[in-house]
């Protein structure tokens, strides 16, 4: 199924997840799974040479300040967009959880209780066009995001952090961003974030102790010039800081990109530790089917030889990964859990949203997805790996649902049967089984079930306040290591809310009894504190309905033959890491 997930940076997730999917049959290497590389994946590869990246679906977003998937983050950091620090090149968990300096001379300098954070560009750095990267950008850059009504789509933590007063008929910052703040606002952003030469100097309203893990993951921070801002209209043009520059200024939504030297890169004011830029040039095409990806991919001819991609094997294909391809497949954790999301705009009776989840048929949906080889069950929406995981005690009924208790709850509660019900999510043809699976214990529950397959793109659509979906399908992993990137990004209405989107808050799902556990959680003396307001605050989430876990995602890849430092890391969310990734001469 077409996969469109959030960022995750957690290499002891991964590493602890691995162990948990071997458990139960994933994880031996008869079927096929392996995790390749070595210590310097890419110690025998060569510069030069064209790279190929198969894509089924179009990227939403190419613009920094709204980019919030996790293979589209992957991608462009390791080679159009640099930031203050970066994650490196590695499979050891210990290394590759550690940020190091990339745009910044170092790791970052915070006060004590981590309230500020200051970081010194270093000298050299350059825009594709030769002008130097300046404090001002990365300012302006964050600035960006706090324009809700035309930044959309990307991560918005920065508004609940940084040290900006919150307009109380709102609840959002008084500065609303670049494009249309009031001076009152534009003077406390101004206050918050100051430049002093080289030094750019961060101030928060709470701690922000694992600031710099932030900055790794997302590029809400990296800079942006102003003079090439086009607001809403950036939304597909690439402007380059790193090794490679966009063949031309935008990004085609429906036909990808091709990624082509920087001229003005100094490979000096990097490190072989986040990005190697071994090929001369990366072709990303978007558009063929997952089918038509694999079937290029096993016949290993062509172009193909020297592509990776970031769609899984279909279910239908695991028959035919033996021999020489099963040598270029890779089985490995990942650090997703798919989910779905009851419309609360439209789903207002909570009867009717607990007879959803009571027959939601979780096992139908792995089965028709692949099986045990795709999927491992889940029971909240927090990665079992992430620190303060706990199975959610709502979600502790049969796997394969129960239509007839479900049945019950919508009598009891008086609604007219059957109750309609529009489910949208991502199409492919694994998607549209899958989602069959569903609709068949939702319709024997008493619901009447529309299947609503979006072909194109899909996070946009759903974020849409006046969307007529009443359950959606999602995927996401936490931001950095810790379960506070994953219920308070997707639940609390606060930052998610506005006119114009719902953010990652699908579901329009608003409780002030979740939103106190989040400050609770935000403003916790120590990490115990935190996991236990967050435990508490999942079952809010779990006794309201705001989810309903599916499954654990495995990926499961292949890549072409001539295809070289080849490997799916941390830093990565598990995808093909483009940074030591090279071709054959």
């Amino acid at each position: 199924m077409v996969k469109y997930r959030k960022r995750l940076f957690a290499a002891t997730a991964a590493i602890a997840l691995a162990t948990t999917l071997a458990a139960c049959g994933g994880g031996s290497d008869s079927d096929g799974s392996s995790n390749p590389g070595s210590s310097d994946p890419g110690a025998d590869s060569k510069a030069g040479g064209t790279l190929y990246y198969y894509i089924y679906a179009p990227y939403e977003h190419v613009d920094p300040q709204r980019t919030y998937v996790g293979v589209e983050l992957t991608n462009f950091r390791r080679t159009i967009y640099r930031s203050l620090v970066a994650f490196p090149i590695s499979e050891d968990p210990e290394v590759a959880n550690t940020p190091v300096p990339d745009l910044a001379t170092d790791t970052g300098t915070k006060n004590e209780d981590a309230t500020q954070w200051s970081f010194t560009i270093k000298d050299g750095v350059k825009w594709e066009d030769g002008q130097p990267i300046t404090c001002e950008d990365f300012k302006y850059g964050a600035s960006r995001v706090f324009a809700t009504d035309v930044i959309t789509g990307g991560p918005n933590y920065i508004l609940s952090y940084l040290d900006v007063p919150t307009d109380k008929s709102t609840g959002l910052p008084i500065y609303t961003g670049p494009y249309n703040s009031t001076p009152e606002g534009q003077a406390a952003f101004d206050k918050a974030i100051t430049c002093d030469g080289n030094t750019i100097t961060y101030k928060f309203n709470k701690p922000w102790p694992d600031f710099g893990l932030a900055v790794a993951s997302l590029s809400m921070m990296d800079p942006y010039r102003k003079d090439k801002d086009k607001g809403a209209k950036s939304n597909y043009q690439m402007f380059s800081n790193g090794p490679y520059r966009i063949e031309g200024s935008m990004w085609n939504k429906n036909k990808g990109a091709t990624f082509v030297r920087n001229e003005n890169y100094d490979a000096s004011t990097d490190s072989t530790d986040i990005r190697m830029a071994l090929p001369d040039k990366i072709e990303f095409n978007v558009g063929q089917t997952t089918e038509t990806i694999y079937d290029q991919l096993i016949q290993d001819s062509g172009d193909a030889q020297y592509a990776v991609t970031s769609q899984r094997v279909p279910p239908a294909y695991y028959s035919q990964i033996v021999g020489d391809a099963e040598a270029r497949s890779v089985l490995v954790p990942s650090p997703y859990v798919d989910y779905l999301v009851p419309n609360f705009r439209r789903l207002t009776e909570p009867a009717v949203r607990e007879a959803l989840k009571v027959a939601t048929n979780a096992e139908g949906w792995i089965t028709a997805g692949g099986g045990e080889k795709a999927y491992a069950p889940a029971e909240s929406i927090v990665n079992p790996a992430v620190i303060g995981y706990q199975d959610n005690p709502a979600f502790s009924g049969p796997q394969a649902g129960d239509p007839e208790a479900a049945k019950k709850l919508l009598e009891d509660a008086g609604v007219q049967m059957p109750y309609p019900i529009k489910f949208t999510y991502p199409q492919s043809d694994t998607a549209d089984k899958q989602a069959a699976a569903l609709k068949e214990t939702w319709d024997q529950a008493g619901f009447d079930v529309t299947l609503d397959p979006l072909g194109d793109t899909y996070y946009d659509v759903v974020q849409q306040p006046d969307k007529t979906s009443d359950v959606m399908w999602a995927g996401w992993g936490s931001d950095w290591p810790s379960a506070i990137t994953v219920t308070p990004p997707l639940f609390d209405s606060r930052p998610n809310l506005t006119a114009n989107s719902d953010g990652q808050d699908y579901g329009a799902y608003k409780s002030d009894e979740f939103n106190a556990l989040v400050d609770e959680a935000a403003n916790a003396a120590d990490v115990d504190a935190q996991t236990a307001a967050l435990q508490k605050a999942d079952e809010v989430l779990g006794k309201d309905v705001a989810y309903i876990p599916l499954e654990i995602a495995q990926f499961f890849f292949l890549h072409g033959s001539k295809v070289t430092g080849y490997v799916n890391t941390p830093a990565s969310s598990m995808y093909p890491d483009l940074g030591p990734i090279g071709v054959e001469q």
